[in-house]
């Protein structure tokens, strides 16, 4: 016949046990935690206040930061037009080559920067059976894009666009679709349905998506420097204005930009705790 175990020295035998595996999973946690935390500290005590508002007050950078304000917000805005409903047909119907458009959606995320835009300076100075996409924007629609404003937003849309999308489509899975049934059923379209019973559902994952997709402009460097390249005042950004000051040996002024984008992101990530959308994308 068996002794009876203790069921004190079993809690203490349980609770030493644990012990390393705690030692060890948040060693392992907080080396990536402190190196965060260290790379913030490097770049606060790099620079002065001093150094931080006189790199600020040059009309380049200022003109740097509203055009990455506009840009981010015009990338946004279009992702999420373009994420609430493919987003929406990935979650609730199966056709013909969705395996596809799903693959294909991923590309932007896992494309190495350069190379996407290197792709998109192709795509419009291509030349087809004499027909060129650029040549006949900027002649005949009189609205060039390449090395221009708008390269900056199309090169921050495509990326961000690719992040929206998953947002999306994880929004509309956790959405139960029998209400949109029930609604056609009773006499509603498809499109009624989406309109008046999904979408209402979806605010907080469209927030997020928008939120997403902004911050993931903000970051937006190789794209951009291929196909809008960096002129000053023109096509400059952010994140080019970074490199523009380090290439001109003005590490003050880049470390100052560097920590302006590290504030502009830390308010969008606390934009999206603060709404607890609950999404796991």
């Amino acid at each position: 016949m068996s002794e009876p175990v203790d069921s004190t020295s079993s809690r203490t035998f349980r609770r030493r046990s644990d012990t390393p595996f705690f030692l060890v999973m948040g060693g392992i946690s907080a080396c990536f935690i402190v190196l965060i935390v260290l790379l913030l500290v490097a770049d606060v005590v790099f620079t002065s206040p001093s150094d931080f508002i006189d790199a600020l007050r040059k009309p380049e950078i200022q003109a740097a930061f509203r055009l990455t304000i506009l840009s981010c917000s015009a990338a946004a805005v279009l992702s999420l037009w373009v994420a609430t409903p493919l987003g929406y047909l990935l979650s609730r119907y199966r056709f013909p080559g969705r395996w596809l458009v799903d693959t294909l959606v991923d590309i932007p995320i896992v494309l190495p920067p350069l190379v996407l835009g290197l792709s998109l300076l192709i795509l419009f100075h291509l030349p087809i059976f004499g027909w060129e996409l650029e040549a006949w924007l900027r002649d005949s629609v009189g609205f060039p894009v390449t090395y221009q404003w708008p390269a900056v937003v199309l090169a921050q849309f495509s990326v961000a666009c690719a992040f929206a999308v998953r947002t999306m489509r994880v929004t509309f899975d956790q959405i139960d679709p029998r209400a949109e049934d029930v609604a056609r059923t009773l006499g509603c379209t498809r499109g009624q349905a989406f309109m008046q019973i999904a979408l209402p559902q979806a605010w907080r994952g469209m927030i997020a998506a928008t939120t997403i997709a902004w911050a993931r402009a903000l970051g937006e460097f190789g794209p951009i420097l291929v196909f809008a390249g960096a002129t000053r005042m023109r096509t400059e950004v952010l994140s080019t204005t970074v490199f523009l000051e380090l290439s001109i040996g003005q590490l003050n002024a880049a470390v100052a930009v560097s920590l302006l984008m590290v504030a502009m992101a830390v308010v969008v990530l606390l934009i999206l705790r603060v709404l607890g959308t609950g999404l796991n994308a």
